[in-house]
């Protein structure tokens, strides 16, 4: 039997010291970050999946789930100067 695939948009970006960081806008608390985007991937696989996991037996984080999360709509990045 196949289990269903789900999909979650996931906000990344670089800090200063060249680690990645990944956002999981779909669930709250999702985070997650690595110094390469292969470990990044791994990484958030498991986040994803600890997420989930909680989701199941956690009633609050469920609701938390239901009320706040969001998923993103890529507008773009931009540059401003002050």
């Amino acid at each position: 039997m196949s289990k269903k695939m789900k999909e979650f948009k996931v906000i990344i970006q670089r800090d200063e010291d060249g680690f990645f960081m990944a956002s999981v806008p779909g669930l709250p608390g999702c985070h997650t970050q690595a110094k390469t985007l292969e470990q990044l991937q791994k990484r958030l696989h498991e986040a994803i999946a600890l997420c989930l996991e909680v989701a199941q037996t956690d009633s609050q984080y469920k609701n938390l789930i239901r009320g706040f999360s969001y998923e993103p709509t890529f507008v773009g990045v931009e540059t401003v100067r002050v």
